[in-house]
């Protein structure tokens, strides 16, 4: 496989160039590199065979929808849960308190593994009981979960596809939250993630509003050792 060197735009989720629109039944915006989207649907047609339909719940996500996210719940706007699902109150916090409370669960725009089209967060719509929506939240992947039999298989296959889990098994040194539902495309993502420093990341978020960006451009070498995989 030739090592190309990717942009920055691509790095850190400006670009589409390196994507191929993924089929899936419950929408057309999900994106993947285009040999992401070959390596994900072999497992899919080897997830059928074993009695699972698994779907994307979400792919490629831009800057802009990164920077939404962030925004948003740094104002209040959107949800920031605890490890227990349970809505935390970022208004009582000092401004890195509430950065790193939110780091937990989502990257910074720009810093998403999501913006280089390796990622998945994956589900089985079949599993989820009638009154219930996707959350994707551990325990729906746990033990009692509904997923457990999926996540499990996931475990043990993902790796004949070239995929892995990132966010599963991390050291105790990495502050952010296990997910048993995003898998990775390795041989992509190994090569972006090579080049992805906080060099790269400044530079994409000149002339960007991002909510808490003075303190976090001063904390970015402890957020890429602690809150970065």
């Amino acid at each position: 496989m030739v090592n190309l060197l990717p942009s920055i735009v691509v790095l850190t989720g400006k670009s589409r160039e390196h994507l191929v629109n993924l089929p899936c039944p419950f929408s057309q915006n999900h994106f993947l590199h285009k040999q992401a989207l070959s390596a994900f649907q072999s497992l899919q047609k080897s997830a059928v065979r074993n009695g699972f339909n698994l779907q994307p719940a979400s792919t490629f996500r831009d800057f802009q929808r990164q920077q939404l996210i962030w925004n948003e719940k740094f104002l209040g706007k959107r949800k920031v849960h605890d490890d227990q699902g349970k809505n935390i109150d970022l208004s009582q916090f000092s401004t890195w308190k509430k950065c790193q409370l939110i780091l937990r669960w989502s990257a910074l725009p720009g810093a998403s593994r999501h913006h280089w089209g390796t990622e998945i967060d994956i589900f089985d719509p079949d599993l989820i009981p009638k009154e219930q929506s996707l959350q994707l939240e551990p325990w729906e992947y746990e033990k009692g979960g509904y997923f457990f039999e999926l996540s499990e298989w996931l475990q043990e296959n993902l790796n004949h596809f070239d995929f892995c889990l990132p966010f599963l098994s991390l050291p105790e040194s990495i502050k952010i939250g296990k997910e048993p539902w995003h898998i990775s495309y390795l041989p992509i993502a190994q090569q972006f993630k090579q080049y992805f420093n906080i060099t790269v990341l400044q530079e994409a978020w000149e002339n960007e509003e991002i909510y808490g960006k003075e303190i976090l451009i001063e904390k970015l070498p402890e957020i890429f050792e602690q809150h970065l995989v």
